[in-house]
């Protein structure tokens, strides 16, 4: 609800841009009291035109967030509000989704490829057959296993099947970069001046940055075959970027960059070492907070840089990913017709005291941590004639806490260090029934704050903690006094194994092929084939060569 300008409010003022995978949005805080004074919100729409393939339209996300910018500060003002009075923004984005432009003109080469699009799955495939299907060979120099999920596979896609992408490379005219480089890009560059840059946090999801020197990697780079003239510069999450060039904003300073769970992180202050928090917007990101420390899982989990403040070191983090959370609640929306829309799972799930012995597995992009079997398939079992819609609503929501379990454990097993309490943010996090199920079945204490903008609210933290800014500390963990909803257990630990181990027994299921392999040619909808361009032979023989020399380098020394 905007809030009309009272006497007491300072003149300093914070903006987020949140351009997140179902939408973009532009909030503004008050940086005094940090309390929400307006926002606007646009949906941005998902192409799928293949089995597996998740598109966006780059045009259509920069139009949308310029057009949130304007509506908010329009509100803005009407409250009373002065828009100079707007010190800095902050840019929080869905990380790994891919964008190739032209540095010249702007003109974007292909569609966004979406983080959850999995067009990728044969790279990985050869890659994985080449070392011994170790998934994690690339763990000690980016943190990431080799995945579908991460920027380099989805840049070596569209160089082996976009000739324009092909011809801008070797133009050296082509521009590589996350959500947050294309809007950098065309809010700060100028005729004198072409901005093309990241953060450490998006860039340690691209598998093309170390980990450890916080840089592009050349035997990454070689590894994959990409240029490094088309990587935007790597900068420190919080220092001032530029300033918007045009439009509403015209002259005001972009003081952070976060990836959207890393700016959640920061807004639920898990400033750390030893903290967390769980995320529930399309998938469901848990973060875990190691400090200076940079941890290795044994357990599935990414290695990924949590933030950098400044010229301070980096702080990094433990994260685990599950691939469909809100989206498994959309997807019952639109695609079965069984609710009316997403705030009907509550009252509908709580009709029902348990799931009927029904289990849901949403492995419609695969499955993520702990496990990364993109082969896996989603599936509902259990059912009976017993069972209505409300059990299966029920198990969907079951179905998300059992992965956050499944996350939580591998920290465990990998910190050795049990959290005292979870807490939690996102569209989810207004559903109190998935809360007290996700205490239940976790066997932690579970914390929602009063304010579910998290993650507006990190980068616009973020922001104000630039140097040259300079309105937050972000030392002291009381400096955000926030109201808490907290749920506990209500279940026995005996009664709560049993549920788990009837939950893996349907992930295992999941595994199964169930229906004939695609053909390898990869027919779409229309007949069209994607083969391996002479471009993709030649690189995975290079992989090849490259692989046999790594092994003989360890082996030599």
């Amino acid at each position: 609800m905007p809030h009309k300008k009272a006497k007491n409010q300072s003149n300093n003022f914070v903006g987020a841009i949140d351009q997140g995978t179902s939408s973009s949005r532009f909030l503004i805080f008050d940086a005094s009291n940090l309390e929400l004074v307006t926002f606007h919100q646009e949906t941005i729409n998902i192409r799928t035109p293949r089995p597996g393939w998740v598109e966006q339209d780059p045009n259509e996300i920069l139009e949308k967030t310029i057009r949130c910018m304007e509506k908010a500060v329009q509100q803005f003002e009407e409250l009373g509000h002065k828009k100079s009075d707007i010190k800095a923004i902050g840019v929080t984005n869905q990380r790994e989704t891919t964008i190739l432009w032209d540095k010249e003109t702007g003109k974007v080469l292909y569609n966004a490829l979406v983080w959850l699009d999995a067009r990728t799955q044969e790279t990985v495939d050869f890659l994985l057959k080449q070392y011994n299907k170790r998934q994690d060979c690339l763990q000690e120099q980016c943190g990431l296993p080799i995945s579908t999920y991460f920027s380099a596979l989805k840049i070596r896609w569209l160089i082996d099947n976009s000739d324009e992408v092909r011809k801008a490379i070797d133009a050296k005219r082509c521009m590589f970069g996350t959500v947050d480089s294309w809007l950098l890009y065309n809010l700060l560059s100028d005729d004198k001046n072409t901005v093309h840059v990241t953060d450490v946090t998006n860039a340690s999801r691209t598998m093309l940055m170390n980990i450890r020197t916080l840089k592009w990697d050349t035997h990454l780079c070689h590894f994959f075959s990409i240029p490094e003239h088309i990587l935007p510069e790597i900068k420190s999450s919080s220092t001032i970027f530029g300033y918007i060039n045009k439009g509403i904003l015209q002259g005001v300073p972009v003081g952070a960059v976060l990836g959207d769970q890393q700016a959640a992180l920061v807004g639920q202050q898990c400033w750390s070492k030893g903290t967390a928090k769980s995320t529930y917007g399309t998938g469901c990101f848990i973060l875990y907070n190691t400090g200076n420390d940079l941890a290795y899982s044994r357990n599935g989990l990414l290695t990924t840089v949590a933030y950098k403040w400044n010229d301070d070191d980096a702080v990094y983090a433990l994260e685990g990913s599950i691939a469909i959370a809100g989206e498994c609640i959309k997807w019952l929306r639109d695609n079965l017709g069984l609710i009316p829309n997403s705030e009907s799972t509550e009252a509908i799930a709580a009709s029902v005291k348990d799931t009927g012995g029904v289990y849901f597995v949403p492995a419609f992009s695969g499955l993520f941590a702990p496990y990364w079997r993109s082969d896996a398939r989603g599936l509902i079992m259990g059912m009976t004639q017993y069972t209505t819609k409300a059990h299966i609503v029920r198990a969907a929501l079951e179905g998300i806490c059992y992965q956050t379990r499944e996350i939580i454990d591998a920290m465990y097993d990998d910190s050795g260090v049990r959290l005292s309490k979870l807490k939690v943010d996102g569209g989810m996090a207004n559903n109190k029934l998935f809360l007290q199920m996700l205490a239940n079945i976790v066997g932690l204490d579970v914390s929602a704050p009063s304010l579910f903008e998290t993650t507006a609210l990190g980068v616009a933290l973020a922001a104000g903690k630039a140097k040259g800014i300079d309105l937050f500390q972000l030392e002291d963990e009381n400096e955000i006094e926030t109201k808490m909803s907290s749920y506990t257990p209500r279940i026995q630990g005996k009664e709560r194994e049993e549920y788990f181990a009837a939950w893996k027994k349907a992930v295992i299921k999941s595994f199964e092929r169930f229906t004939p392999p695609f053909n390898v040619e990869n027919k779409g909808i229309e007949g069209e084939k994607t083969h391996l361009s002479s471009r993709t032979i030649a690189w995975m023989t290079m992989t090849s060569l490259f692989g046999i020399l790594l092994y003989m380098s360890s082996h030599h020394h």
